[in-house]
């Protein structure tokens, strides 16, 4: 049995490109201790797929990319650019 090293979620909540979603991704999959295999098998996905969206490809569609994020329980959250920094104030009032 291979052994999962639990990563850091991104310290910066802004979502601003693959590679952050990716990140997060890597985070929840590893927090939960789940090998790549196995959460693709749980998830229903390839193993490619949820590789190359861990690694940032951008050639995972959207609609796969939120499955996965929202399966492994990864909440994303839409706001106004003139609302922010405030949003990320708040946000940062819950860690």
């Amino acid at each position: 049995m291979r052994t999962v090293t639990p990563k850091s979620f991104p310290p910066d909540p802004e979502l601003r490109n693959p590679q952050q979603l990716g990140a997060a991704i890597r985070a929840a999959r590893t927090q939960a201790g789940l090998t790549l295999a196995d959460a693709a098998l749980t998830l229903g996905v390839a193993k490619q797929t949820l590789s190359d969206l861990e690694r940032g490809k951008s050639t995972v569609g959207l609609g796969m990319a939120l499955q996965i994020a929202s399966g492994l329980g990864v909440a994303l959250f839409m706001t106004p650019a003139s609302k922010r920094e405030q949003s990320k104030m708040k946000l940062a009032e819950l860690k």
